[in-house]
Order: structure tokens, then C-alpha cells, then sequence
């Protein structure tokens, strides 16, 4: 479904990805692990026209690499970027709304879908989205992209700064995601969420993916966890 080939990505100068090469399948859960500044979340700006790069990112067998950020969501990649990035004079549901790329067509999750899943964002669906607390902002920013229906949705950091309690219901929404055939690429931190739901995972260090295996490959690797994951 995704499938990324010898990947460089610039900051002005700043050269900060080097051949990065990773697939995810459909339905497949592939977490992207890595201590930060090791380069995971310039690869999901990257996928998502976001920096400059060059190499290959293939959806669907199109080539997407120069296409503008709102051409590669309409194909159906959906992004929850680290910064949340909501509309904060706006209400829930307004954000929630904003999310939808055709009013007139349903997808796969609906407005009721969301509220189900999280009802803290029911309770405050009329309230500004800038009052809201950050978890309640994470669950706002990861709705809105499921509102657009996605095929593949790239998440980064989902549950950095939220409440055990939360970061357990956010673990929850992935499967949830799974079940629909929903791809996942999870950028995380917490080898406990992300090893508990991927069906693959992938290790970046300096730029370049230093291991590609299952969740139990990675889990009796101590070198790898020891070198490029563990603080």
C-alpha cells in the first residue's frame, strides 16, 4: 500500500534523512520507533509533502513524492501531526466537521463514531476547541483525521503528555482502526502501546532505519533496544 524507497529529506541544509526505505500493508500496524531527533516524525512530514525530499514514496502504486500536502490526503492519507494543530476559536464539532473531505458522502466513521469512541469530546462538543484540556486535544486531532475516512493514517507521538487512563483508550482506538482495514504508521515513544499493537516495527537512528522485525524480534533484541531505543 505504502512504499517508501531510498528517502531523503533537507531541512534548508540540514541533511536529515539518508535512504530511508519502509512499507506498510493494508491493515497493518507498523510502529516507527526511535529516541527524538533520530528522524521519525521529518519521515512522516516527508510522506505528507511537507519538506523538501527526494526518492520514493509510492501510495497505491502513484508516485506522490512533489504533489502539495492537500493533493496526497485526498488520495487518502490521513496525518495526526505531534502539534495537534486544531482550530481553537472553533467548537468540537466544528473541528470534527472540518475533518470530512465530502459532506455529502458518507465513510467509514461518523460523527456518532467519534463520540463513541471518546465521549469526554460528546460532553464538550460545543465548547471551544482551544479550551480544551491536551489529552482532549489528541483525542479531538485524531478524530478530525478519521473523519476525513483515510486508508493509511500516520500518527505521531499519540499519546506524548496524556494520562495513563487515556494512552490506554488511545491503544484501544488503533485496534479499533485495524478491525476497519484501516492502516496504521504509529510514530511512538512507549515501546509498551506500540509493542503491544504493531504487527511490525521499525527502529530509525541518525536518519536511516537501523532495524525492520516483529514486535517479538524487536523484544528479544536487547542490542538494538539498548542502542538506539532505551534512554
Amino acid at each position: 500500500m505504502l512504499k517508501i524507497e531510498k528517502l531523503h529529506a533537507f531541512y534548508g541544509k540540514s541533511h536529515v534523512l539518508h535512504g530511508v526505505s519502509l512499507t506498510v500493508h493494508s491493515g497493518e500496524i507498523v510502529a516507527l520507533l526511535g529516541r527524538n531527533g533520530s528522524g521519525r516524525s521529518t519521515t512522516a512530514k516527508a510522506i505528507m509533502g511537507l519538506v523538501d525530499c527526494q526518492g520514493s514514496v509510492c501510495w497505491k502504486g502513484q508516485e506522490i513524492v512533489g504533489k502539495k500536502t492537500y493533493a496526497i490526503a485526498q488520495l487518502g492519507l490521513g496525518y495526526v501531526p505531534e502539534s495537534r494543530d486544531i482550530f481553537p476559536n472553533l467548537t468540537v464539532e466544528q473541528n470534527l466537521y472540518l475533518g470530512q473531505k465530502n459532506a455529502h458522502k458518507a465513510g467509514r466513521w461518523s460523527l456518532e463514531d467519534m463520540y463513541q469512541m471518546f465521549p469526554r469530546l460528546e460532553e464538550r462538543r460545543n465548547i471551544q476547541a482551544g479550551l480544551l484540556s491536551g489529552g482532549e486535544q489528541q483525542m479531538l486531532t485524531l478524530c478530525r483525521t478519521l473523519m476525513g475516512d483515510p486508508d493509511l493514517i500516520i500518527i505521531d507521538e499519540p499519546t506524548e503528555g496524556l494520562a495513563p487512563k487515556i494512552v490506554e483508550q488511545v491503544g484501544q482506538y488503533l485496534k479499533a482502526l485495524k478491525e476497519r482495514g484501516i492502516s496504521v504508521l504509529l510514530i511512538e515513544q512507549k515501546l509498551t502501546i506500540a509493542m503491544d499493537i504493531s504487527d511490525r516495527c521499525l527502529v530509525m537512528g541518525h536518519g536511516s532505519i537501523v532495524f525492520t522485525g516483529t514486535t517479538d524480534e524487536l523484544r528479544n533484541d536487547s542490542y538494538i533496544r539498548k542502542e538506539w531505543l532505551e534512554v
